[in-house]
């Protein structure tokens, strides 16, 4: 068959039947061809960057693959943001590009370019894929498809790409439809066993443990095991940014959001505890703070990876287990831990809760206080499936306060820190999950970036209610201006302006108000869902100095943190 209809056999035979793209004249055979298949939902979106953040959305939802095709030259290279988040968050993904044809490229001439748009993506995107792949003849192209599908699904999940020339779309290839199935090396059952052994003597003296979660709980389909173990053995449960949706708000055993803007009384039981479980997540400057010796301090921790890197990496003399987390957990519950009273370790991170909740973080802004917003947003918005945030004071005031049910999501940017990632994360979560509501949150500054998928979300008719917390500058920046800058605003209040957001989204089809004030939150939440299957736009106006605290100090523990 030709290669463009192998494409389309291939990604069906995987489940996936929706497809995110920017068209473009390198693709549009790849385009058509999944077009008169009849069978694919093709998303046209208005930047390719925002075509890759819903693959990366999607795929976050459906723990498969999400797909995003661009076009040679600039539609590759508007990918590269999005691959990059995909990557440094753990999320498998095909990114398809095409290329001019083979007679059009430079080859090892010592010229810049010789067919037009011809741009080497390849070596660009190499750094930030799990692989990339130039395709030089259609043969090569099922065997690569199939690698690539499983290279990006397996040990840490991550992006992959493939270059496809125009003229070899339609060449014919050949090739079966399978997965190359590989097991990848991890530690054996002794050594499983050895970890385990050695945590449960720790936890049989500890006084304080804590569990550690990151997403690669959820990536690995253990949540439950996750939540079991806590259960069983009466420990606690922070998470990092990426983590927040693995145990739900009201679960007995969670805390809260650990690091740089973490809950303040997260960031105590982090700091304090003397048995520490890391499950899923790396343990980076933001988690841990730059004094790595202050945060092991007499802290015994094991912490569990499938990348054997990032294992004693920035905190050394951890105990740790370089495994898949599923292997971990067939080991562990055939054992009968006892499980042991933690009250008062339990009562200590309360007091700590009551002493300053989130809602009392900001003591010296005027009008609406974002956390006590998100809260309510939470209670109005159970009939979503996710929540996506953007980069900067939004995602920090959502980290700390959501209340997110049983089975909701969140998805957020958390390695690359990519702004403009919110509108489009939110209409690739709703395409994999059948349309359902999304709520979409956003700063005024982040909203900016993608602002032109309002028309995409239009056109599709899709659920989704989007928040702006407009502070009416880059609030984040701003508040590091006033720290470190002599509040010397350059480029985040001077020089920055946003449009009026409600007759944006009116130009666009789309209904919205905007609201100044902490009264007129509540008929205001009434409306955006008065009909859940609409888009809906909601303007929150915030102080220009609300800031976003607890703040991480540099050179500082968790436990002492920058605050009004």
């Amino acid at each position: 068959m030709k290669v463009v209809s192998y494409i389309a056999s291939f990604l069906k035979s995987k489940g996936i039947q929706t497809v995110f793209e920017l068209q473009g004249g390198m693709i549009t055979r790849i385009i058509d061809e999944l077009y008169r298949d009849g069978s694919f939902e093709i998303v046209s979106m208005h930047h390719e960057q925002a075509a890759a953040f819903a693959a990366d959305a999607y795929a976050r939802i459906k723990n498969k693959p999400g797909v995003a095709l661009a076009t040679s030259g600039p539609g590759a290279t508007n990918l590269i943001t999005g691959i990059g988040n995909c990557y440094f968050d753990s999320v498998p993904a095909i990114f398809i590009t095409g290329q001019v044809n083979l007679n059009e490229q430079k080859g090892d001439k010592a010229i810049r370019q010789l067919g037009f748009q011809e741009t080497d993506i390849v070596p660009i995107v190499r750094p930030i894929t799990k692989a990339a792949y130039a395709i030089k003849s259609a043969d090569e192209l099922p065997a690569i498809l199939n690698e690539a599908y499983r290279i990006s699904m397996e040990g840490r999940q991550g992006p992959v790409l493939i270059d496809i020339p125009m003229n070899l779309q339609i060449a014919e290839c050949t090739g079966e439809l399978f997965i190359a199935e590989q097991k990848m090396s991890y530690a054996g059952n002794a050594e499983i066993s050895t970890f385990i052994s050695a945590f449960s003597t720790a936890y049989s003296v500890c006084n304080k443990p804590l569990i550690l979660v990151g997403r690669g709980i959820r990536t690995a389909d253990c949540i439950d095991s996750m939540l079991q173990l806590a259960e069983q053995l009466h420990i606690p449960v922070v998470t990092s940014l990426n983590g927040l949706d693995c145990i739900p708000y009201e679960h007995s055993n969670r805390i809260g959001l650990i690091g740089s803007y973490g809950n303040r009384w997260a960031n105590y039981a982090l700091g304090t505890a003397d048995l520490l479980l890391v499950l899923g997540s790396r343990l980076d400057n933001r988690q841990t703070g730059a004094d790595t010796d202050r945060f092991k301090a007499d802290k015994q921790i094991f912490h569990v990876d499938i990348e054997a890197p990032e294992l004693n990496n920035r905190i050394t003399g951890c105990e740790v287990l370089h495994t898949d987390l599923q292997s971990f957990f067939q080991q562990l519950f055939p054992l009968n831990i006892v499980g042991r009273n933690f009250s008062e370790w339990n009562t200590e991170i309360a007091d700590k809760r009551n002493e300053r909740p989130d809602i009392a973080e900001l003591t010296k802004i005027n009008g609406i206080n974002p956390n006590r917003f998100i809260h309510s947003l939470s209670t109005y918005s159970k009939l979503a499936i996710a929540f996506s945030t953007d980069v900067g004071s939004n995602q920090m005031w959502v980290a700390q306060s959501i209340e997110l049910n049983e089975g909701q999501r969140l998805l957020s940017s958390g390695g690359m820190g990519a702004m403009g990632y919110s509108l489009p994360a939110a209409i690739g979560a709703s395409f994999a999950s059948n349309k359902q509501p999304v709520v979409s949150i956003s700063g005024d500054g982040g909203f900016q970036i993608n602002i032109q998928e309002l028309e995409t979300i239009k056109r599709n008719n899709l659920p989704i209610k989007i928040i702006i917390l407009n502070n009416h500058c880059l609030g984040m920046i701003r508040q590091f201006q006033d720290s470190y800058f002599d509040s010397a605003y350059q480029s985040t209040v001077w020089g920055y302006v946003a449009p009026d957001f409600v007759a944006v989204a009116t130009a666009y089809g789309i209904k919205a108000i905007s609201v100044s004030n902490e009264d007129e939150i509540e008929n205001a939440l009434k409306q955006c869902w008065n009909n859940p299957d609409e888009p809906y736009l909601l303007n929150i106006n915030l102080d220009i100095h609300t800031n976003v605290f607890p703040k991480m100090l540099f050179g500082k523990p968790l436990t002492e943190l920058e605050g009004e």
